[in-house]
């Protein structure tokens, strides 16, 4: 395993085209669980104003890439930058939506309480929201067409709901660079639909989006960039570049029990 990174942070933020940091890069990041990576010698910068989708098999770490760049889980070597900045420091500038099973969906909180949690990070230590940070959550709550639930309680709603309710309050967060683990995961038709218009539309704003992904059927048409992770990064680039028979299995290898039907999608779609 390679130790820790010694480089200093002045001597490796990249900047963009217009001199400005990237929204996301990612040097030599190795993430370990009981000493053994389950990340290996990461190296990712992501140009702002991108879609990107983070594919690969059960167990590559694609969780794990989340939360390691949050600050959740350590790095055993190497280091993430968002802006240029740590996520301590750039964290007001991410918004986040979990998997739903992550969420303990018991407790007591409303609709409308839980969008508002989005406005926490721009209110500072003990500071209520305020009737603007209302607004924004019930603006937020009406573009992902849950508004007339904002008094329900968030366990007794639909998966579907639920999700949709998530993507609100990732919306208030008013963020430029949105972190999103498997969004589409158990939710109904409409609700997909739903959330990949509002991904374009975050992108066509200038937003960047990282979104984990399980189903390679659509990943070439929700997504203009792909990720593909096996504990290591395979590749990262344009879709039309890496969605390819190689890639793919250079990813999944003999994981991949519907390669004959992913090499189908790929010749339907070039």
């Amino acid at each position: 395993m390679n130790p820790p990174s010694t480089r200093q942070d002045s001597q490796v933020d990249r900047t963009s085209a217009n001199g400005a940091p990237s929204p996301l890069e990612i040097h030599d990041l190795t993430v370990a669980y009981h000493k053994k990576p389950v990340l290996y010698g990461i190296d990712l910068t992501v140009p702002a104003g991108t879609l990107v989708g983070i594919i690969g098999p059960n167990g590559a770490g694609k969780s794990t890439l989340i939360k390691a760049i949050m600050g959740q889980l350590p790095a055993t070597s190497g280091w993430v930058r968002i802006f240029g900045q740590s996520f301590k420091e750039a964290c007001t500038r991410v918004g986040y939506v979990p998997q739903r099973e992550s969420v303990d969906w018991d407790f007591p909180v409303s609709v409308m309480d839980v969008v508002l949690m989005g406005r926490y990070g721009r209110l500072g230590l003990f500071k209520r929201p305020r009737l603007e940070d209302h607004d924004i959550a019930r603006a937020c709550l009406e573009k992902v067409k849950m508004l007339p639930f904002a008094s329900r309680q968030i366990g007794n709603l639909s998966g579907g709901q639920q999700q949709r309710v998530f993507l609100a309050r990732a919306l208030a967060q008013e963020s430029d660079l949105y972190l999103m683990d498997e969004p589409f995961a158990g939710v109904d038709a409409a609700t997909e639909s739903a959330i990949v218009m509002l991904l374009q539309e975050l992108k066509t704003r200038g937003k960047t989006l990282l979104v984990v992904h399980h189903d390679l059927a659509t990943a070439k048409d929700y997504f203009d960039n792909l990720l593909l992770l096996n504990m290591r990064l395979v590749a990262f680039g344009k879709t039309a570049d890496v969605f390819t028979q190689e890639i793919l299995q250079k990813t999944y290898g003999g994981r991949l029990t519907i390669l004959s039907e992913v090499a189908d999608t790929v010749r339907r779609q070039t």
